[in-house]
């Protein structure tokens, strides 16, 4: 539940084939807001990273530069790997995260504070679901 200084997000991405097709997924439950987008060929980890970064774009411009300086952002995620890298406690290894990261790293300083939170896969159901419904929409039409 957000309230004026705390806003929560679900995100998720995901790869079919690993690299593979890629699509994001957002869930901004206090606003109802839905997402979901066909991203090209990527792995699972640039999905996610990819899929925060549009999340905290999109809660700028719902919440708008002032209040957004104000407010605390969750960012719930079913990638521990992720989670843990964007909250310091791994390291990031792979050259081809490093751009996310830092765009990620830059989005962060237009809010009070970000926080990454690790949920089972179990409650990340409707952002998933925004995933999967981009990646069968985008295989649909590569099939015409």
């Amino acid at each position: 539940m957000a309230t004026q200084n705390h806003f929560v997000i679900y995100t998720d991405g995901g790869s079919r084939g690993n690299p593979g097709p890629s699509a994001i997924g957002f869930f901004i439950p206090d606003r109802d807001k839905r997402h979901g987008e066909y991203i090209g060929e990527g792995t699972n980890n640039m999905a996610e990273y990819q899929a925060i970064a549009l999340a905290l774009k999109k809660a700028k411009s719902l919440l708008g530069s002032h209040i957004a300086q104000q407010t605390i952002v969750e960012i719930r995620s079913d990638s521990q790997l992720v989670v843990n890298q964007l909250s310091g406690m791994f390291k990031l290894k792979e050259p081809e995260l490093f751009s996310y990261f830092v765009a990620i790293w830059n989005l962060k300083q237009e809010f009070k504070n970000v926080v990454f939170v690790h949920i089972p896969r179990e409650q990340n159901g409707v952002a998933d679901r925004m995933v999967n419904e981009a990646l069968d929409e985008h295989q649909k039409r590569s099939l015409f």
